[in-house]
């Protein structure tokens, strides 16, 4: 353990002192029957967005898959491997999750490199490659005239949201879920700086402020 990270230890330590002893009998449970998760979330790899801390869930409550800017693939069984694609596949079919989560966030990396169309980072230009599955083929994405470069941005990260449930009813066993009433799909944003967490309205196609609702109902 000596080059382990420290810090991975450290937590781990107080993990196995303060939490795990609360949620040994979860645990032991969850290894004996397996994992029942209700929910999916698809989000993005960025360290200040978890989704298990962003919902406050425990040990097999969320089915998590997560890569650069939360984008899933259009359903393309072509025989080469598909790290989502698989993901989505277990959850529905396997685990048959009731919902779909698709988490976007504020300050996306892969967003803001796709906008800047930042050079590649090495030769494989994997993220390049990735972000590009984000627009369909002849489709223009462009600073609108009188739009800040944030609002642009914004725009940009809600509307890999918006592509990712678009994709996402391309897979013919996503589509048969949500078509029966056996699942549904849903978007949302997260704003790191407040933690403010926004949930889409898909008949208003806008998103709607969780804290906001939360007030309004008090």
């Amino acid at each position: 353990m000596k080059f382990f990270p420290k810090q991975l230890i450290d937590g781990y330590r107080t993990f196995a002192t303060q939490r795990l002893p609360t949620e040994q009998s979860r645990y032991r449970d969850l290894s004996e029957r397996g994992q029942f998760p209700e929910t999916m979330v698809i989000g993005c790899c960025d360290s200040r967005v978890s989704p298990e801390v962003i919902f406050d869930v425990g040990p097999g409550e969320l089915f998590v898959v997560r890569n650069i800017a939360n984008l899933v693939p259009v359903y393309q069984p072509d025989g080469t491997a598909h790290g989502v694609s698989a993901a989505l596949e277990y959850a529905v079919t396997v685990l048959k999750v009731k919902h779909i989560v698709v988490l976007g966030h504020a300050q996306c990396g892969g967003i803001r490199a796709f906008v800047d169309k930042i050079e590649p980072l090495t030769p494989g230009d994997f993220i390049g490659k990735w972000m590009q599955m984000f627009i369909k083929p002849g489709e223009v994405v462009e600073q609108r005239e009188h739009e800040s470069m944030a609002q642009f941005v914004e725009r940009i990260e809600k509307a890999a949201v918006f592509r990712s449930l678009e994709n996402l009813m391309t897979f013919p066993f996503v589509r048969k879920a949500v078509e029966s009433g056996q699942m549904q799909t849903h978007g949302a944003y997260f704003g790191v700086s407040e933690g403010s967490l926004f949930v889409l309205d898909r008949v208003a196609k806008e998103f709607i402020s969780v804290r906001d609702e939360l007030k309004s109902g008090e």
